[in-house]
């Protein structure tokens, strides 16, 4: 199909209600966000108005390339060593801590600031078209005449519990409307194929199209909000909702064997994704062979170099010197790129090294007829599983990611934001956008959008060829390769030393969702074949 226009996400019904936006003569803009609160009713553990996010934004007729930030921050009520002593241990990809009775995990003692609709009205108010309340009326109607459980969706409502963490069912049944939402009488979560309708959800929606985002933060929602966190012992208050307003930045722009890539600031991913690709600028990757051996040794220890460097520096830079300009130089790179070379073996610092967690976030690439694109990750972290009665969406989890020990660049602060992996990003060739893309997928997210860049920039693979291809990553000590990495490979890394975890699942680490746009402005979009998604084009 020779599009015109793109939408790409990970939920069909999420990417009709963006498209729709398009064929109505909305932008990109509009699309993303119709998109975005469409994702929040219809895979609402992943995304939701009371999460967090990154949105990149470029449009050439404004002159425009701004990047939105709209992490959680801690509530005011936060302090750094308040769950000092309730340590137990740190997952292996370092994607959160655990903590005694799961206070930071699960419940109201997870909750930061909800950033999102702010963060969604903002952008829209400034460059979209098309009226608030039409970008609304397709989550209103989701919410409304129901969705199904899809494959992806049910594989994440039976993730188990690991490293002390809780399972998703157990976040799913947390409140009682959550149990009655999403699972069964005997309480197991529902299955694929089975209904979901959330009346109470488009009846805040629709509150939302009427009166805007500031009910939300200052009026009847914020005020309903704000009782039940008082009447639950909650950090999160009235105040901290009414304060919050999102962040506009400058991209972070680097390049890559002639390629301009932008990305966003920390307390962003960007700044690992740089980090690797300037490493690997140093390396004859395609002479290394795609998915061989020393490719993935290669590659896998820029990653735990980037991963080494992003623990010990980058936090939010309103409440730490994130040194970026060396974090980013070149000839820091050249001199990481060269022990990598002389065969010296990063190892990267655990409090424990047990299971990962799993991840809870979502992302969509929308390019329009005009060359406007928007790369936007959004989450709840690890959903705290607390939803107010009668308003029907569920709280982020994002005090879970904080580290609990002070002292630290991840340490708790109060309105300071945890780091996260989160990278939307778009690659120029020239002046021309070539690759909107971004993932959802924790600390696999960078991960997964470095080696979707490779795949394109260094093997020629188109769009689709290089989302799908198998990928491999290390966040920590371990090398972690999906089941399509043949285990000849695998062999041969261990033969050498390392510990190669192997995924189940075929298509994982990091679930990409990419545009990529031809010089004639022709466009293929690519779903990442390990979620539901689909690419929507508009002739």
């Amino acid at each position: 199909m020779q599009s015109q226009a793109m939408v790409v996400c990970p939920q069909p019904e999420a990417a009709e209600s963006g498209i729709e936006m398009l064929e109505k003569g909305g932008n990109a803009v509009d699309a993303a966000i119709a998109c975005a609160l469409a994702q929040t009713v219809v895979d609402p553990l992943m995304c939701g108005i009371a999460g967090f996010g990154s949105l990149g934004l470029y449009m050439p007729g404004k002159g425009l390339h701004e990047y939105l930030d709209f992490h959680a921050p801690a509530p005011k009520a936060a302090r750094p060593d308040m769950w000092e002593d309730r340590v137990e241990g740190e997952t292996r990809d370092g994607f959160g801590f655990v903590l005694k009775d799961r206070v930071n995990d699960l419940g109201y003692g997870a909750i930061c600031v909800p950033a999102a609709l702010r963060a969604y009205e903002e952008v829209h108010r400034a460059h979209g078209r098309l009226s608030w309340e039409t970008i609304l009326q397709p989550a209103v109607e989701w919410a409304e005449n129901g969705f199904f459980v899809r494959p992806a969706m049910y594989t994440f409502f039976m993730e188990g519990s690991k490293m002390g963490r809780a399972a998703t069912a157990e976040r799913l049944a947390f409140s009682a409307t959550g149990r009655e939402l999403y699972c069964r009488p005997d309480g197991t979560p529902l299955t694929v194929g089975e209904p979901i309708r959330n009346p109470d959800y488009a009846a805040t929606l629709r509150r939302i199209a009427e009166h805007g985002a500031e009910d939300f933060y200052t009026g009847e929602i914020g005020a309903r909000i704000a009782a039940d966190m008082a009447a639950n012992g909650a950090l999160l208050s009235g105040d901290d909702l009414s304060d919050y307003s999102p962040q506009r930045k400058a991209p972070l722009t680097a390049s890559y064997r002639g390629r301009r890539i932008t990305t966003n600031q920390p307390p962003g991913g960007g700044v690992m994704l740089v980090e690797m690709l300037n490493i690997l600028e140093n390396f004859d990757l395609a002479g290394l062979g795609h998915n061989s051996p020393d490719y993935i040794r290669t590659v896998c220890e820029a990653m735990k170099r980037a991963t080494i460097d992003k623990d010990r520096h980058v936090g939010d830079p309103r409440f730490l010197d994130v040194p970026l300009a060396y974090l980013t130089d070149k000839a820091y790179a050249r001199e990481l790129a060269g022990e990598i070379r002389a065969g010296v073996r990063a190892e990267v610092p655990r409090l424990q090294a047990p299971n990962a967690v799993p991840v809870n976030t979502t992302h969509l690439s929308v390019v329009d007829g005009d060359g406007n694109c928007v790369s936007m990750t959004h989450s709840l972290g690890m959903p705290s599983g607390v939803i107010t009665d009668g308003l029907g969406f569920l709280y982020n989890g994002c005090m879970g990611v904080f580290d609990p020990r002070p002292g630290r660049a991840g340490s708790i602060a109060p309105g300071k934001s945890r780091f996260s992996a989160m990278c939307p990003t778009i690659v120029f060739d020239g002046d021309r956008p070539e690759l909107v893309l971004g993932a959802p997928g924790g600390t696999q997210i960078v991960m997964g959008v470095l080696q979707t860049i490779l795949n394109v920039v260094d093997f020629g693979m188109s769009v689709g060829e290089a989302v799908a291809a198998p990928r491999f990553s290390s966040t920590g000590n371990p090398i972690d390769v999906s089941n399509r990495i043949r285990r000849s490979i695998a062999r041969e890394l261990e033969s050498e030393g390392y510990e190669v975890i192997r995924n189940p699942y075929g298509h994982t680490i990091g679930w990409v969702h990419a545009v990529g746009i031809r010089p004639d402005g022709t466009m293929e979009g690519a779903a990442d074949p390990g979620r539901d998604g689909v690419a929507y084009g508009l002739r």
